[in-house]
């Protein structure tokens, strides 16, 4: 036994369907040869049973119980015994090597989409990625599992083909030449059932994405009212699946009923010509017995050799879906690095604006643009390499672009504003990587004040999520986003708006605690709120793209009101983005400052 997938998928070939399928092919090849060995032995046996059964026939009337018979006999029983091994172990290869391809081509997809990040859902909708891992892979693996069998069949056909024309050459061209005539008809209804195929399949695509885009936003369809809109469209586009998938089928059945109606009648053919060829003494009643089976017999190698041009024509629509997925680009660390990793320490300077974090240090970015200045906590991370080759990033003196993406993700962490959950243990969640015991996770959801969340979750730490967290409120989301970006304990961490979904005495106590764990490490937060900006050691506001003021909140805030200060000064500029928090006669920035306490239960 083999675990699968197996540890590396490997590097697939991309120029086209047929080169992947191919790839496949050469990866699993042992298995692969295997299965056609066996699908050649099994179909051999079967094929030289009605030649052996005609022998014995023969003998037995022309000399009674003998050896001669018992010898054929034994001989047919050994061939029946050859039939079953070599079926079921050629069954269980065939099965290996569609799990094998099946499992590859869905890991192959799992990774790309991993690596490119926002780059698959800009080129594809989510439903063909899904559909893609849903239905493609395992029409990929249905090929590869047949072409034991079908191989076998082609063997067979020759085998027969040989025996029947050494034997009866009118009777041997009948059956080799009306069987390539009934493939060459069923043939013909291969490309109007791909193209059948091809369209039922985007059909699909289109309404597995509807369908996930109408999930996710179920909530603001039943804000605005507007479910009765998006079900008409889904029902739209599923009267549009219904349609393709009935053409498909009025095809397939019209190829289904060819299949059996045409070796049948080649059949009847071969009986009727092998009964009067018999009659006139040019062949033995064995022989008749032995054309009748080779007929009937020869009807299953072009079963199979039809259902594997079915096979084969799915498996290609499928192939060219899942060569236009892996062809996804990442977004950011396509290409090799070209320089090592800076030692630990090294500051992180963003050029264009002018942004600086040296190590150890608490800093606050502030704008009176929100996007703006989460544009420049973004390309901190390096999410687009050719999007940020105009605002270049360094660490250390060396650009992000050119930096291991996987060694920089470890030491540097953006967490953006949306929080993103997933499906699965609040634990899993909280620690992605699975580093942290149970008093890391604890103090991390401290610092993120989410212990309610551990109360609304059922058995805590060991309680399932829904998904994207759905069951839990939009402040408590955000905290436990945070707590997952404090638990993964990065050389330098990024925040966006890490407190905007929660009330002011929450954000106080989250401020404070922030400060507290993330004291010696460097740390940037993307904020205009005063209760955040009282804890950190330097705030730099953003104008234009550009850093126009540093200092610490107190004193820009004492600079504002400073006497004789003009209005375009830099501290005066300040004070106008985060001013309404500040004039607010409750604000806990102005009572701290007064010596004052604020009533429990009122909002900032």
């Amino acid at each position: 036994m083999r675990p699968l997938p197996q540890p590396d998928p490997g590097t697939p070939d991309l120029r086209g369907p047929t080169r992947y399928l191919l790839w496949l092919a050469r990866r699993q090849g042992a298995v692969l040869t295997g299965a056609v060995l066996l699908g050649l032995a099994n179909f051999a046996s079967q094929a030289l049973q009605p030649y052996m059964l005609g022998r014995a026939l023969d003998e037995g009337l022309s000399s009674g119980f003998g050896p001669d018979l018992f010898r054929w006999a034994g001989l047919l029983l050994a061939l029946g015994m050859g039939v079953v091994v070599t079926g079921v172990v050629g069954h269980r290869l065939d099965i290996a090597n569609w799990l094998r391809s099946a499992l590859t081509t869905s890991q192959l997809v799992g990774d790309v989409t991993a690596r490119s990040g926002d780059a698959i859902t800009e080129e594809l909708p989510t439903g063909e990625v899904v559909s893609t891992v849903a239905s493609d892979a395992m029409r990929v693996g249905q090929l590869f599992s047949m072409l034991g069998q079908f191989l076998g069949a082609l063997g067979a056909y020759v085998v027969v083909a040989v025996v029947m024309l050494s034997t009866s050459l009118q009777l041997g061209l009948v059956v080799v030449l009306g069987l390539p005539a009934v493939a060459a008809v069923l043939a013909l209804l291969v490309k109007p059932l791909q193209q059948r195929q091809a369209a039922q399949r985007e059909a699909q695509g289109r309404l597995t994405t509807l369908g996930a885009d109408t999930v996710s936003g179920l909530r603001v369809l039943r804000g605005i009212g507007g479910e009765s809109v998006f079900v008409s469209r889904y029902a739209r586009q599923s009267q549009a699946v219904r349609v393709a998938g009935v053409k498909v089928a009025h095809t397939q059945a019209t190829l289904d009923a060819l299949q059996v109606l045409l070796p049948g009648l080649l059949v009847v053919l071969v009986v009727y010509l092998g009964a009067t060829a018999a009659l006139r003494g040019d062949i033995t009643p064995g022989q008749l017995v032995a054309f009748y089976g080779y007929a009937a017999f020869l009807g299953w190698p072009l079963q199979v050799a039809t259902q594997m041009l079915n096979i084969a024509t799915r498996a290609h629509v499928a192939a060219r879906k899942i060569v236009r997925v892996l062809a996804v680009v990442p977004a950011a660390g396509a290409h090799p690095a070209t320089a090592p990793v800076p030692p630990e320490g090294s500051p992180l300077v963003d050029e264009t604006s002018g942004l600086v974090l040296e190590p150890g240090r608490l800093v606050a970015l502030v704008c009176a643009d929100p996007d703006a200045s989460a544009a420049v906590a973004t390309r901190l991370g390096r999410f687009d390499d050719a999007a940020e080759a105009a605002t270049p990033v360094r660490l250390g003196g060396t650009l992000l672009a050119q930096l291991d993406k996987h060694a920089l993700r470890r030491r540097v962490v953006v967490a953006e504003a949306t929080p993103q959950l997933f499906s699965g243990r609040l634990r899993d969640e909280l620690d992605p990587r699975g580093r942290a015991d149970e008093e890391q996770v604890l103090a991390a959801v401290t610092a993120a004040d989410a212990h309610d969340v551990l109360d609304s979750v059922p058995d805590g730490l060991d309680g399932e999520l829904p998904e994207k967290g759905r069951s839990l409120s939009g402040g408590q989301r955000q905290r436990v986003a945070l707590a997952r970006a404090l638990l993964t304990d990065p050389e330098i961490l990024v925040l966006v708006e890490p407190t905007s979904a929660v009330d002011a005495h929450t954000e106080a106590r989250i401020a404070a605690r922030l400060a507290q764990a993330r004291r010696g490490r460097t740390t940037l937060v993307v904020t205009a709120s005063p209760l955040v900006l009282e804890q950190v050691d330097e705030v730099l506001l953003l104008e234009g793209g550009r850093v126009t003021a540093r200092g610490t909140h107190r004193d820009l805030v004492a600079r504002a009101h400073a006497e004789g200060v003009a209005p375009d000064d830099d501290a005066a500029r300040y004070h106008r983005v985060v001013g309404r928090s500040l004039d607010e006669p409750t604000s806990p920035v102005l009572a701290a400052a007064a010596g004052t306490a604020v009533p429990e239960g009122e909002h900032a």
